[in-house]
């Protein structure tokens, strides 16, 4: 979406400004301590580096409350910082690519996918080529946006985590399983493995989501006097079973925040397997034998990527009103790890929580 900018609403701005699209916008928080802009977008822009940052500021593309600023000024609260350039964001140009698509399901209005594990959705900074969107914009014509001008997605699963995905392929489509999302009515198990045992058989993660307030490529849970820095998330887990050092675990989502299940199941102790953002990528769980330490890092080796899957898929078809059901198996790597530490776990004589 081009940002237009005028020289009319602010004489400071330079005349070619309103040529420039908006790439990134944050909003400082009201506790933001005095930050040098390049140092506060170090804190937001993934892979971004701070010389990459200061030469969008000498070129004139950090802005802040629309007026163009060095890399040396300090960001106060409220404030808005802005990265523009001249072309629109890679995001928005998208490239059709045949890539195969695994179809669980497909008829006139819906498409159902079952993305594999390392697959982005949809473009993004570092990541503008082999996503899901670039793979259905070559496969299929005309998809519907949604709110985020993202052709056909209505709900989106993170780069490592394989499973699920429902596709619109119509305006009426895109209309009604979005709303069937937002009034949570659609139905969505994930299977995770996680660290520790898992004392209680099912219950519920209640805890509202927003940024890390130190790690902004992390979401944290908000509770009490700060809830109103996240958005409210439900997550609703049952055992499957009992691994020793880890549990395998069925989750159903009650609402859709990013990492939702990564961040509440972190927020109750039991953090996902090899989950390198949220730390669970080192032994948080076991003893402290050089065995262990192998038969741990071989298991990393068989499952390089956050042990979660997006198993089932459940919504009312947007046309027939017929309510769809799709199941899909938990894939090799995940099933591999599984079996390894089912086989560990029988070798124990005792398990340590």
């Amino acid at each position: 979406m081009k940002n237009m900018i005028s020289e009319n609403n602010n004489p400071e701005i330079d005349e070619n400004d309103d040529e420039l699209y908006e790439h990134h916008r944050f909003v400082a928080d009201k506790g933001q301590q005095p930050l040098r802009v390049d140092k506060f977008l170090m804190n937001y822009i993934e892979k971004a580096t701070r010389n990459k940052i200061q030469t969008a500021a000498k070129e004139g593309n950090i802005h802040v409350n629309e007026v163009s600023v060095k890399s040396n000024y300090k960001v106060k609260p409220g404030d808005v910082v802005q990265v523009m350039f001249e072309h629109p964001p890679y995001e928005f140009l998208l490239t059709p690519e045949n890539i195969p698509l695994n179809i669980v399901h497909e008829d006139d209005a819906v498409l159902v996918v079952n993305k594999p594990a390392g697959m982005v959705v949809h473009p993004g900074h570092g990541n503008y080529s082999g996503t899901l969107i670039n793979a259905l914009v070559y496969h299929f014509d005309n998809l519907p946006q949604n709110s985020s001008e993202r052709p056909g997605l209505v709900h989106r699963i993170d780069k490592d985590t394989s499973g699920l995905l429902v596709i619109a392929k119509t305006e009426q489509a895109m209309t009604k399983l979005s709303k069937q999302f937002f009034d949570k009515s659609s139905e969505r198990e994930y299977v995770a493995i996680v660290w520790g045992n898992v004392e209680e058989d099912e219950g519920t993660i209640e805890g509202n989501i927003g940024r890390h307030p130190k790690n902004r490529l992390q979401n944290t849970v908000y509770l009490g006097e700060d809830e109103d820095k996240g958005k409210p998330a439900v997550t609703h887990f049952k055992v499957i079973e009992r691994l020793g050092y880890v549990t395998l675990v069925s989750c159903k989502l009650e609402t859709g925040r990013t990492h939702q299940i990564r961040v509440h199941m972190k927020h109750i102790g039991h953090t996902l397997f090899n989950d390198e953002r949220y730390g669970g990528d080192k032994i948080l769980k076991g003893t402290t034998f050089t065995k262990y330490k192998q038969f741990v890092e071989n298991c990393f080796k068989v499952l390089p990527r956050q042990a979660l899957h997006a198993k089932t898929l459940g919504f009312k078809h947007p046309v027939t009103g017929e309510w769809m059901s799709f199941d899909s198996p938990v894939p090799e790597d995940m099933q591999e790890c599984i079996e390894k530490w089912r086989n560990y776990a029988k070798n124990q004589k005792e398990f340590i929580d």
